[in-house]
Parts: structure tokens; sequence; C-alpha cells
């Protein structure tokens, strides 16, 4: 007959397409939370240009562009005290704009991160239930439970601290190399002259972290599977008084699993210092060739200064990019080894012309039912 089941409909999904079936049942929130990240992308990108206006436009008397200056002498005046005026002011609302848009667009995505934490648990969790016993008996206990804590862990922290985070770093990126190609278009190349070297790294690293992550989380699962195992059958243990054979046995699985967790740590750890050497190399470039055209007299200090701070702005989305790197190849990592179990198919299956089992009383009947070890000779009957 055939077993009524609950509906599963993560299981039923290819595995490329998790984002769509993971986050499309919270797309509000997340739309929420895109509006906040244009908020707080444009809010960064505005940051320097008040420290601009004090130095070129206060410090040393130039005028303001046409559209500024016929807003600051229409709302506060022609005078010094009105363009300061005007850049305390620019530097409150950026400052107020910046803090509402970053607190919304926290407290959304880590909400969308419970929820999707929710939903694969309980996907997770009825599946497992429903394979056959052929499968538990061969599923490792440990490692079910680690993909039902530590891969749903990483995928949360992916979508909490990395989801639209890259896309703030990536808008970010685009609007600050934009303003300043506007600056100065030989000073943005000049400062762009790393960045091919800096995506090979970053791209080579990835591989390698991501295989480190794997063979970390399969070490993990096999380590738990056997506590799994052990304190299951805990009462066969200290019958056979196997204490000590179980401690050395757990001992070299923990000592190999701390191995590879140093293995793939040295090399998350060497993307970091790579990547502040390539950046340190390109700020060194933009502040020599700046610095010449200062004393040239081609540039104003107030274009030098804010250059450097959008550099700076430039390069921070490029090093967050690549501290990355490591949630999202956890969170990739996790998410295949989440569906190696929501794709499992049962062994046991309905027949094709199954009837729905009807509600059972409690009254077992054998109608025409036998069973013989050999085949020849029937034990039951």
């Amino acid at each position: 007959m055939a077993q009524q089941t609950v509906n599963r409909p993560l299981a039923r999904q290819p595995a490329n397409v998790w984002t769509a079936v993971v986050l499309r049942p919270h797309w509000k929130a997340l739309t929420l939370a895109l509006v906040a990240v244009f908020g707080e992308t444009i809010a960064d990108i505005l940051q320097p240009w008040p420290i601009k206006i004090v130095i070129d436009n206060i410090v040393q008397s130039k005028k303001l562009p046409g559209w500024m200056g016929g807003v600051v002498s229409g709302f506060l005046g022609g005078d010094k005290y009105a363009t300061l005026n005007f850049a305390v002011a620019a530097v409150a609302i950026i400052a107020i704009v910046s803090a509402v848009s970053t607190y919304w667009e926290k407290y959304l995505t880590t909400s969308v991160s419970q929820w999707v934490g929710h939903d694969l648990r309980r996907a997770l969790y009825q599946h497992i239930q429903r394979l056959s016993l052929a499968e538990h008996s061969e599923a490792h206990k440990g490692d079910l439970i680690t993909r039902m804590t530590s891969d749903i862990s990483a995928i949360q922290d992916f979508i909490n601290s990395a989801l639209l985070g890259i896309l703030v770093n990536v808008l970010t990126l685009a609007g600050t190399i934009g303003v300043m190609f506007y600056i100065s278009w030989r000073f943005t190349l000049v400062a762009l002259s790393v960045t091919p070297v800096l995506f090979l790294v970053v791209h080579f690293y990835t591989r390698r972290i991501k295989k480190a992550s794997r063979a970390v989380r399969k070490k993990e699962g096999e380590m738990l599977s056997g506590v799994a195992d052990v304190l299951t059958s805990i009462h066969v243990v200290q019958a056979f008084a196997r204490e000590d054979y179980e401690d050395r046995r757990f001992a070299s699985e923990s000592r190999e699993q701390l191995e590879v967790g140093l293995q793939a740590r040295g090399t998350k750890a060497k993307l970091s210092p790579i990547v502040e050497v390539i950046v340190g190399l390109g700020t060194c470039l933009v502040l020599g060739y700046g610095a010449r055209l200062a004393l040239a007299g081609q540039i104003s200090a107030g274009v030098l200064i804010v250059f450097l701070l959008y550099l700076g702005k430039m390069y921070k989305p490029m090093r967050d990019l690549s501290k990355m790197t490591d949630t999202i190849t956890k969170a990739g990592v996790g998410w295949e080894r989440i569906q190696e179990v929501l794709q499992l198919e049962s062994r046991v299956r309905d027949s094709p012309d199954a009837r729905p089992a009807p509600a059972f009383s409690g009254l077992i009947e054998f109608d025409h039912v036998s069973f013989s070890y050999s085949g020849d000779v029937p034990i039951l009957k």
C-alpha cells in the first residue's frame, strides 16, 4: 500500500538552484534589505566629499560647483561659514543614513538566515526519518548530525554575513571606481593596476580553501560518527572493557581532525597577508604618483586627499571579498553535503499499483502467508 508522506519540496530540487529554493519564501525581507544596501552604499560613497569641500572650498577659498553653490547660497548663504555649515550637515546626514541602512540590512539578513536554518533543519529531518532502514544501517549517525548542525550553520553564516555583504562590496567598489574616474582617470588606472594580480590570487586560494573545507567537514563527520556509535552502544563497550581501546581510537581520530583543521586554517591564513601586500603596493603607486602631481600644481590638496580616501574605500571591498572566501566556500560545501542527503531515495518503494493505506484499527490478519529458510520446507504457514 502507498505510504502517506509529508511534502518535502527541498528534497526534490537540484543542487544548483539552492539560492532560489531556500531564499524565495523570504523575498520580501530580502527586497527591503536590498533597499537598505543601496542606502548604505550611497552613504559610504559620499563620505569623503565633505572633507574635500572643507579643504578646497573653505581653506583654499575655491568656489563650490554650480549646482552645489546654488543650493548652499539659496538655503544657508554665500560666505565660508555657510559652506562650513553645509559640510557639517552633510557629514551628519550621511552618518544617519549609513547607520539606519546598516541596522535594517543586518536585522533583515539575520532574520532571513534564522528562517532559512529552520526550513533546512525541518526538510532534512523529515527526509532522514523517511529513509528506509537500509539507508540508516549504512549511514553514519555522527555525519548526519554534522549536516544537521554545522553545515546548516555554515549556510546561515553565509546569508547573515556574506549574501548581501557581497552586494554591498560590489556596489561600493563600482561606485567608488566611478567617482575616482570622475576625479582623475589617470589616478584610477594607476590604482587599478594591481587588481588583476589580486583577483588571480583570490581565485587560486578560493579553490584550495574549498577543498580544505570539504576535508574538514568530512573528518568532523567521521569523528562524530564514532562518538555516536560508542555512546549508543556504551553498555557493550563497558561489558567488554573496551574503554581504553575507544579512548585510543578517539584520540587518533581527533588528532587527524586537528591536523586537517590546521592545514585548512593555514591555507586560509595565507590569503589575507598576500592581499594586504598587493593593496599596499597599489597605495604606494597612487601616493607617489599623486604627490608628484600635487607638487607640480596639477591637482589640489583636496583632490589628492579625497582620492586617497576613495582609494581606501576601493581596496576595502576587495579585502572584504577576499575574507568572505572562507564563508562562501563553507556554505557551498555545506549545501553540497545537505543535498547529498536530501537527494537520497528510499530503497523501499511502493509498487506502481499500490493503494493508499486505510486507517488501521489494530487488527492484523495473515492470509496466504508462509516463510521458510531454504525455500523447500515451510517454517510458518
